[in-house]
């Protein structure tokens, strides 16, 4: 029924530590004719053009690329005549048509891009014309999500988790280092940054009690991932080195997560309800192609992979990531800062293995990392971790107190990749907690 597989026995790459620099950078940024786009802090320099989905004043959705502190309306300007560009790919105003094009098609409407925002471009007023301050742009998903499949691929994360619940001794299962183990999300969860997200309810055993509880969770947390958006479909197994080219760009990724509802549900069969409330996105894909001088190494490996999953180019990436809480009302507090080249398994790794049952893979499909932890207190990617079960509150810098999220925080996650002079940033990915809904009919009773 499915293609025969295509696997490479080539090794991986030589290991890395977490200080070997990435290789090849570029040091002179490109400049463009848009003066906010060339300042060395701005997320969205001509490097970037990452990819969105806006609306202004309650008109349609449409595509577009972020430049500096505009938006670029990629719908408009192909319309209008860019190119190289099929304008019906943008006309839905999300960006699943034009990644069905594939890799030429997208390296073409990049390289169009591209040459028409740098400096010294002709036909500037013609292009200044579909630019919009981003201040006036509402965003939105910038793809449809067609599946969302979230890893638990961080080995710090692991076996932090794994010593909380378990010991540090047999913190690991036992498939952990063989396989990126992950589950299968509800696709509707996916929400984008700016979205609040309620209290959910659910049945939680109470600590010392045999029976369970319906009622709102008390322990609710934030995942900081990095996701992966498919843009190219698969139809069986593919390999680790193809499973790449399949990768259109990448979010910033909160999976929300009920750890006292999890504690009850997972077993035997994993997470169900405790991720199903909502998973935030930021509203900006980077393109592979910005990060491609960013690429760093998988860590040692501790076990041999099977050869199906060996890696033939290194498959992390040099981001810099931090998540900062906001309680209501009050400044915010930076309460971790990690690095995606921390992760066990890459993307491709994920994605391969995902293939191998032959389970097809289409545009639109959203893969989370799983949690980025660092092997530091002030670098790991979750409240569980940070308030280690809550056994270790924060103190923020309002002087509160925090094991887990409360009603009225805001959690606020931002990444970039550095280079010489400029970065190419994520934005960031954001959502504010609400109380839970009022007991349903008197289902807590």
């Amino acid at each position: 029924r499915h293609a025969g597989p295509e696997v490479t026995d080539r090794p991986s790459p030589a290991p890395s530590t977490a200080s070997r620099p990435a290789a090849g950078r570029d040091e002179d940024p490109v400049r463009s004719w848009i003066d906010s786009a060339n300042t060395p802090e701005t997320h969205f320099p001509l490097r970037n053009l990452p990819c969105g989905s806006f609306s202004t004043g309650g008109g349609p959705r449409r595509c577009g690329v972020a430049i500096g502190d505009s938006v670029l309306d990629v719908s408009g300007l192909t319309r209008d005549g860019l190119p190289g560009a099929d304008a019906r790919r943008f006309a839905a105003g999300t960006w699943n048509a034009h990644m069905a094009e594939g890799p030429e098609a997208w390296a073409t409407l990049r390289a169009r891009l591209t040459e028409a925002l740098a400096d010294g471009a002709p036909g500037q007023d013609r292009i200044a014309r579909h630019l919009v301050p981003m201040s006036e742009a509402r965003l939105h998903l910038p793809f449809d999500v067609a599946g969302y499949t979230d890893f638990y691929a961080g080995r710090h994360h692991a076996f932090n988790v794994g010593s909380m619940f378990r010991d540090p001794t047999n913190a690991l299962p036992p498939n952990w280092l063989s396989i990126p183990i992950g589950y299968n999300g509800r696709a509707p969860s996916v929400v984008v940054s700016g979205t609040s997200v309620r209290r959910p309810w659910g049945q939680l055993r109470p600590e010392g009690a045999d029976l369970p509880i319906f009622a709102p969770c008390r322990r609710f947390d934030f995942e900081l991932e990095l996701g992966a958006v498919v843009g190219q479909p698969s139809h069986g197994m593919v390999s680790v080195e193809t499973a790449d080219a399949m990768i259109f760009g990448y979010v910033l990724l909160n999976d929300w997560s009920a750890r006292d509802i999890q504690a009850w549900e997972y077993q035997p069969l994993g997470p169900f309800q405790a991720k199903a409330t909502a998973t935030t996105i930021s509203p900006w894909i980077v393109p592979k192609a910005a990060l491609e001088p960013f690429r760093v190494p998988v860590p040692p490996r501790e076990r041999a992979l099977l050869p199906y999953l060996a890696e033939t180019r290194p498959g992390l990436y040099d981001i810099r990531l931090e998540a900062r809480l906001a309680p209501a009302g009050g400044a915010a507090t930076t309460i971790t800062r990690t690095n995606h080249r921390e992760m066990y398994y890459s993307a491709a790794q994920q994605l391969c293995h995902h293939t191998t049952s032959g389970c097809p893979m289409n545009v639109g499909d959203l893969l989370g990392s799983g949690t980025i932890s660092g092997p530091t207190r002030d670098s790991r990617g979750s409240m569980l971790e940070l308030s280690w079960g809550g056994t270790e509150p924060l103190t923020l810098d309002t002087g509160e107190l925090r094991s887990f999220l409360e009603d009225g925080d805001t959690l606020t996650l931002t990444g970039w990749a550095e280079g010489e002079g400029y970065r190419i940033g994520f934005g960031e990915c954001s959502g504010r907690v609400l109380p839970a809904h009022p007991d349903p009919v008197g289902a807590g009773r």
